[in-house]
């Protein structure tokens, strides 16, 4: 796989984890929330013009194209290395205790927070896909896998 390639799978997995409803349209307020949980740095000011350029009538969605186009611009300076970097910095902020890995619930709140458009049962389904050896927890590989689709 290509790094391009990587990259749109990234991508892609982040929009249909927020497109909950399977619109083909996600929130341009989420953007941001998605962006930091890839653990990806942005400029604010830079972000919301990208948002205007793909949403000009502002209808406060983008479709896959739109997203794309706005995530792939703050996923470019980025190397493989600083990516997994940023998501063990993100996967720290929530293990808390250093165990090397989160509880579902902690996930479950993670997503719930991210998307308040998620019902318990979606939630529940992300889990289940994530925690495949049902243990209850994530660990960073888990998460890695969930956020970057490898």
């Amino acid at each position: 796989m290509s790094d391009e390639e990587q990259k749109l799978a990234v991508i892609r997995k982040a929009f249909a984890m927020f497109d909950t409803t399977k619109s083909g349209y996600i929130d341009t307020m989420k953007i941001a929330t998605i962006l930091n949980t890839m653990g990806q740095l942005f400029d604010e000011n830079e972000l919301n013009s990208l948002i205007t350029k793909n949403d000009p009538d502002r209808t406060g969605k983008v479709n896959f194209d739109g997203f794309c186009d706005i995530a792939s611009h703050f996923l470019e300076e980025d190397d493989d290395e600083s990516t997994t970097q940023e998501l063990k910095e993100a996967f720290r902020l929530y293990d808390r205790e250093g165990n090397g890995y989160i509880t579902t619930a902690t996930l479950k709140e993670i997503l719930g927070a991210l998307d308040d458009k998620l019902t318990n049962r979606d939630l529940d389904g992300i889990i289940a896909e994530i925690d495949t050896d049902g243990s209850g927890t994530v660990d960073f590989d888990e998460f890695m896998e969930m956020m970057t689709g490898d």
